[in-house]
């Protein structure tokens, strides 16, 4: 991991949180360092920041133990980096908000074992573009394309199964099935024309958020695809930087 200490962030207060970010990727490929345009608004806010790499190509479970795990190590090294884990913002990008959102939801479930020490709370998560539910197709839109790498990809988001993954399995990893009215508040960023997440697997959980329009955000864009261009993730900030006031 990458972290990145303010000498401002003590100053102020209320607003003093720590944002980690998780790269994108498929689980299989990039790293903390290709995807630092993400970070760079909550630097220039004088934010302490954590980029986050993850074991890659191990598939989605391992994937998502290592957000916990990190946390974890942070709350045993607050000598060395005084990050605030009162006030954590979760965010990331396709597989890294996926990761980040399941931490999430799952830090109030007293039978999800990958669980958060004392002392760490999540304030809040940013998901741009992350998987919340209908894992089964985003596996099956990767297993299925004609793209090498993809189909990499694909293959490897449950590589215990040698087809496709068992619906009890993949339900294991959707945040919807741990999402309840406890949960922090969520920003989801995500594009209609999406064609690697499919816009179709965000309407159930948009729908819980939207249950609850003073506490979560949801920002759609019709014509959005699956990485925000840089003129769409200049104007979500000015919306995050809003709803991180709110919290």
């Amino acid at each position: 991991m990458d972290i990145y200490l303010s000498g401002e962030a003590k100053k102020l207060n209320r607003k003093n949180l720590t944002v980690v970010f998780l790269h994108g990727g498929g689980y299989y490929v990039s790293d903390k360092s290709k995807e630092e345009r993400y970070i760079r608004p909550y630097l220039k806010k004088g934010l302490n920041v954590v980029n986050l790499n993850y074991r890659i190509k191990r598939g989605v479970p391992v994937a998502t133990e290592d957000l916990p795990n990190a946390l974890n190590y942070l709350a045993t090294q607050r000598a060395t980096y005084p990050l605030n884990l009162d006030r954590v913002i979760l965010t990331g990008f396709s597989a890294g908000a996926h990761i980040a959102s399941m931490a999430a939801v799952t830090a109030n479930d007293p039978a999800y074992p990958n669980k958060l020490v004392p002392g760490i709370k999540i304030a809040g998560v940013i998901n741009f573009s992350g998987p919340v539910d209908g894992l089964d197709v985003v596996e099956h839109v990767f297993m299925n394309n004609e793209v090498p790498i993809m189909k990499e990809i694909g293959m490897a988001l449950f590589p215990e199964t040698t087809d496709y993954a068992p619906k009890e399995l993949v339900a294991k990893y959707e945040p919807i099935n741990y999402f309840d009215k406890n949960d922090p508040p969520f920003f989801l960023w995500h594009g209609g024309k999406d064609d690697q997440v499919p816009a179709s697997t965000f309407e159930k959980f948009v729908a819980l958020l939207n249950q609850e329009p003073n506490k979560n955000e949801v920002l759609f864009l019709p014509e959005g695809l699956h990485s925000p261009s840089s003129n769409e993730l200049n104007s979500a900030y000015e919306k995050i930087f809003v709803f991180l006031d709110k919290l």
